[in-house]
């Protein structure tokens, strides 16, 4: 909207200003009447009106309308398979050196910590722990559409063309198994062209700091033009308003929908998500470590299945576990064959190596754990710290 000079019958304030919301009804001009809020240039959200009513996509809005059903598996349900060999099971007690040599490792990592006690302490006791990691994974692939819209610029348009393919038919780039990935395909045949429900194909919309009027009360002297007593406001010069710098004193601004294009390609959008989900089980070891320990280190594989659909573990010496496979695998059957297309299930079981290690320092027995593959240390009561400050 362009600003309009007020008209020769405008009316003036006690001290000569014009007022820029006044003019006779016989002038016929709208410069400061009150110009249109921006709701008078169209809804902020697509009306439903902009969607074209497409086969196989009916039930799709703006915005997302929750994931769709998957089609019938193609593979036969799950065998059981045997469970695994079982070798021995106990865990290879770490030997004395390597136990010191992790505690060194770990005082050293720690700045506030002396390394006397790891170096000058006697080991007087080793004890190993058997810990198992069970884990289930289950990697699924989900569908989503919705309208959407994008600024026109020449951009193909097909809606009509023929119809479009379902939305489990569309081919998408499956990253490798049971990596997370997320793709977004614009549906073949579903473009059309809309005027911008925005601006109503205007191109711009009323300026929100000025409301469309381009300019507002001049901030430096509040709208009476003078500063003190009859001395002019230098800022608007007397006017009592001053050109909105947001607009540049157009009163209107490029519509962000559009982007100016006046019009919108339409389309309905396919988001394709692939998501590895994954629920561990530790066996209780009872040595004292800390159960949140465990997942930050890794174990000795003992068993390992992946297929379409497993089956739960059979025949593993600890009865804790197998029923731990039970539960989960019948867990993830009800959450996710249902809402998405299983692409694969893998579960496997880790042997955790744990070692709890009491020694002396000064008279005075203290312990630590050894842990994982990594020979990572716990060790909560180190018995020499210090407080360090940063001047």
């Amino acid at each position: 909207m362009e600003h309009q000079p007020l008209a020769s019958g405008s009316q003036s304030n006690k001290y000569g200003v014009a007022n820029p919301c006044y003019a006779p009804a016989a002038a016929g001009t709208a410069a400061m009447l009150g110009p249109p809020t921006a709701e008078s240039y169209g809804p902020s959200a697509p009306p439903a009106t902009m969607f074209d009513s497409m086969p196989g996509y009916e039930g799709t809005v703006a915005g997302g309308g929750g994931f769709l059903p998957p089609p019938m598996p193609a593979y036969p349900g799950p065998q059981p398979t045997p469970g695994p060999e079982q070798p021995n099971w106990n865990i290879p007690s770490i030997s004395e050196d390597t136990a010191r040599e992790a505690f060194m490792l770990f005082a050293s990592s720690k700045c506030c910590y002396s390394s006397a006690p790891a170096k000058d302490g006697v080991i007087t006791n080793m004890e190993a722990f058997n810990t198992y990691r069970y884990r289930l994974e289950t990697f699924t692939e989900s569908r989503s559409t919705e309208w959407s819209n994008e600024p026109y610029s020449g951009q193909t348009v097909d809606a009509y063309a023929q119809p479009p393919p379902g939305p489990w038919d569309i081919p998408a780039n499956l990253p490798s198994l049971f990596v997370e990935g997320r793709q977004c395909i614009k549906v073949p045949y579903t473009s059309s062209v809309k005027n911008c429900h925005s601006c109503v194909g205007m191109g711009r919309k009323p300026c929100k700091d000025c409301v469309g009027a381009g300019n507002k009360l001049c901030w430096v002297c509040n709208g009476s033009g003078f500063r003190i007593g009859d001395d002019r406001c230098y800022h608007c010069n007397g006017r009592g308003r001053e050109t909105c710098n947001d607009c540049n004193g157009q009163g209107s601004r490029m519509c962000e929908i559009c982007n100016g294009k006046q019009q919108l390609l339409v389309f309905i959008n396919l988001t394709v998500k692939w998501t590895n989900n994954t629920d561990d089980y530790v066996v209780e070891q009872r040595s004292g470590l800390q159960m949140e320990n465990l997942r930050e280190v890794s174990g000795k594989e003992l068993f390992k299945d992946s297929q379409p659909m497993v089956y739960p573990v059979m025949g593993f010496p600890d009865p804790t576990v197998v029923q731990a496979s039970q539960r989960l695998v019948s867990e993830h059957q009800g959450k996710y064959f249902k809402t998405s297309r299983v692409l694969r299930q893998r579960q496997t079981i880790e042997l955790i190596p744990v070692t709890k290690v009491t020694y002396t320092w000064k008279g005075e027995s203290h312990i630590y754990f050894v842990y994982g593959n990594e020979f990572k240390v716990s060790a909560d009561n180190y018995p020499a710290t210090c407080c360090c400050s940063v001047m």
